[in-house]
């Protein structure tokens, strides 16, 4: 049997998560500055631009279902690329429509492109292994763009907003290679093992699987606990700590911990299994943060630290439950449909982080660079993720034996 091509598959998770990082963390301050927008109406649109996003995924999950994976990947970049661009341009004037319409169209060419790609590698996996390996490939060149992506605008531009415009013209051309050498190099796979039935009744299928339901609020407990502080990166460092201009910096330090922590991971979910990795990571997650909350003004080595072990973490987030999620999928015959459902949750968290974090800071008299709220902030950005790790351990723990034996 042919060797799986591992690499060449991944190298498309590169541009597309280029583009994550200043979907999710840079659009809120560009836009509260350039545009003028309030923390609520950025708030309000975030929350119902991210809705849309995450409703649609269910959607197109089916579809990656339905029809040839790599086509429905291809035809989705064009989107992707142009809202990419327009997103991160945002005239000084009528923001707040150019923002809502520039996140609808970004969303629905990098939803249809992600979830495609994700449904694609299941179904070029033989086995367990292989679809550890092809997940943890994506995911360590996805850290590889999100570097890219935190590093180059300081590169670019003296000033952060005109090195974030710039930042968005570089994503057509890296998206074209990456996409060149992915379809080119790489085959369909095996296609779903039964014919996808409407959506429906595509939907209750894979909602009904219990594995795979308590593998979703795990994931849903976690990962709000990561949405919280991405979110709020940018604020809490500037506002906080202080040091606005370290920020490229530490974002990249974190990335790049998670990227050499891949390895590691893998490993151990080798030896112990993927939910005992994931579980393992988790914990030494709320150790890194337990502090987070005490820090003030100044406090960049102690905070780097944090990024750095944090960082470790992060590499077991990306690639473990979206590995078991890509063999229940498999076991399924439905991936794309497991992946819709799976980028609808991870979508929602971020939904439900912006929009209800940003708003209610504004209401606790959090004003960005202006001192006030403080508290208020650092109790968003350090104390409240440590709940829902803690949920997600308890939840990880109680049902580590039934995730493995199902995936």
């Amino acid at each position: 049997m042919a060797r799986v091509p591992v690499f060449s598959y991944g190298v498309l998770g590169l541009p597309l998560a280029f583009a994550a990082l200043p979907l999710y963390v840079h659009v809120p301050p560009l836009y509260a500055e350039v545009a003028g927008l309030s923390l609520v109406s950025l708030g309000a649109i975030l929350l119902a631009a991210r809705l849309f996003d995450a409703a649609i995924d269910p959607w197109l999950g089916w579809l990656a279902d339905r029809w040839p994976r790599r086509p429905l990947l291809a035809a989705a970049l064009l989107p992707f690329a142009a809202g990419f661009v327009a997103l991160l341009n945002p005239p000084t004037e009528n923001g707040a429509v150019w923002l809502l319409g520039a996140l609808v169209l970004t969303y629905i060419g990098f939803s249809a492109a992600t979830v495609a790609y994700q449904a694609w590698g299941a179904d070029l996996g033989r086995d367990a292994v292989d679809r550890t390996r092809l997940t943890a490939a994506r995911e360590g060149f996805a850290l590889l763009g999100v570097l890219l992506a935190a590093a180059l605008p300081a590169v670019l531009a003296a000033s952060p907003t005109a090195g974030i415009r710039r930042l968005s013209w570089l994503l057509p051309p890296l998206l074209l290679l990456a996409a060149l050498v992915s379809l080119g190099r790489v085959g369909p796979g095996s296609p779903p093992s039964r014919p996808a039935a409407p959506l429906g009744a595509s939907l209750r299928r894979v909602v009904a699987d219990v594995a795979f339901r308590r593998l979703l609020l795990i994931f849903v407990a976690n990962g709000i606990a990561s949405a919280l502080p991405a979110t709020l990166f940018l604020f809490f460092v500037a506002d906080v700590l202080q040091v606005p201009a370290a920020s490229g910096a530490l974002l990249a330090l974190y990335f790049l911990a998670g990227a050499a922590s891949l390895p590691l991971w893998l490993s151990l979910a080798r030896r112990h299994g993927r939910p005992f990795a994931w579980l393992l990571s988790m914990m030494l997650a709320m150790l890194s943060f337990a502090g987070a909350g005490l820090l003030g003004a100044g406090d960049l080595w102690l905070f780097a630290l944090i990024c750095l072990t944090s960082g470790l973490a992060l590499g077991a987030d990306l690639s473990l439950p979206a590995a078991l999620a890509a063999d229940m999928g498999d076991r399924l015959g439905q991936a794309g449909g497991c992946f819709g459902v799976w980028n609808f949750v991870a979508k929602l968290n971020l939904a439900l982080a912006a929009g209800l974090a940003l708003p209610l800071l504004g209401v606790l008299g959090y004003v960005p660079g202006s001192g006030q709220g403080l508290p208020a902030l650092s109790l968003a950005y350090a104390v409240l993720p440590l709940l829902g790790k803690a949920l997600a351990v308890a939840l990880l723990w109680r049902w580590r034996h039934l995730l493995e034996s199902s995936s």
